[in-house]
């Protein structure tokens, strides 16, 4: 695979998850009102569309159908799609840009923007349960899906997050955090795809998961770096939202610990590590590589 090949893949699976979504929405949810406009205007808004790529770059990499690949990624990006809602509240980040468009609660209303929030979230779980594998693997999925977004999980991580603004942390501190606020639900994306291919267990299913974990601990790790390096030096029309909301709100990042050129090194070493691990896997992981390899260069 070539750079050509990766974009026409980012864009072929892109195209597949929006319209999976929004097939969703028709089929599900028909009757239009305030509240499903805002879910509607929040989970069809676009962006990179990260979290079910790697779901999809993970069916590629164990041999799975893009079938059942769907539900998961969409329920991951239902999930993702709420924290970014409630992320942006006045009570959160109270940012009133995202993905260049007005914020939820700028575009409805606050009180609306937070049941769409809610909504998204028992969505993503309905999703799932309607996920064409044996019922026992919809419980596992279901399990995985909300220990990630979970006190243990993402909003755990997010609770931290706030309680540390105007504290300095060191790097265990910031790594445990985003760990759980970014780290989980990438983990998910991943590791719930893994969950399928473990129905048909081998001797070597235990350490394609261990590959898997790994790869999606250090994916998250980079990728979270990168998000701190660009919100010091990146292109706010690039990247769909005001820069500097970090230092404004007074969050200890990256950049603020380390320095920015060694943050820039440490998301090199951890997307290295990721890739390092998927010599493991079953099948075709160049897509996984390519994605990886991409969180270095990515400008929004």
């Amino acid at each position: 695979m070539d750079n050509q090949g990766f974009n026409n893949k980012n864009k072929h699976y892109q195209n597949r998850i929006n319209k999976f979504l929004a097939d969703f929405l028709a089929k599900n949810y028909a009757q239009s009102n305030r509240l499903i406009d805002a879910m509607s205007y929040s989970l069809l808004s676009g962006g990179k569309r990260i979290r079910p790529l790697l779901s999809y770059a993970t069916a590629e990499a164990l041999g799975i159908d893009n079938n059942r690949a769907d539900y998961i990624a969409a329920s991951v990006e239902m999930i993702h799609a709420y924290s970014l809602i409630h992320d942006d509240l006045p009570a959160m980040d109270d940012d009133d840009v995202r993905r260049g468009k007005a914020t939820c609660h700028v575009k409805f209303d606050e009180a609306t923007a937070i049941l769409a929030g809610d909504a998204l979230q028992a969505m993503a779980f309905e999703a799932l349960s309607l996920a064409e594998v044996d019922s026992a693997v919809v419980v596992k999925l279901i399990r995985k899906l909300s220990y990630s977004c979970g006190a243990y999980g993402m909003a755990g991580g997010q609770s931290q997050d706030l309680e540390s603004e105007n504290k300095d942390l060191n790097k265990e501190q910031m790594d445990n955090i985003h760990l759980l606020k970014t780290g989980a639900l990438i983990a998910a994306s991943v590791e719930m795809v893994g969950l399928l291919y473990s129905q048909n267990k081998t001797k070597k299913t235990d350490r394609i998961n261990k590959a898997l974990a790994s790869y999606a601990y250090n994916f998250g790790m980079a990728f979270q770096i990168i998000d701190d390096v660009l919100d010091v030096i990146g292109d706010e029309e690039m990247i769909g939202k005001p820069v500097g909301s970090d230092e404004s709100n007074n969050k200890s990042t990256y950049p603020s610990l380390m320095g920015l050129q060694a943050s820039q090194q440490a998301a090199i070493e951890h997307s290295q590590k990721a890739v390092d691990t998927l010599h493991y896997l079953p099948q075709d992981s160049s897509y996984l590589r390519y994605l990886a390899n991409y969180l270095i260069s990515r400008q929004s």
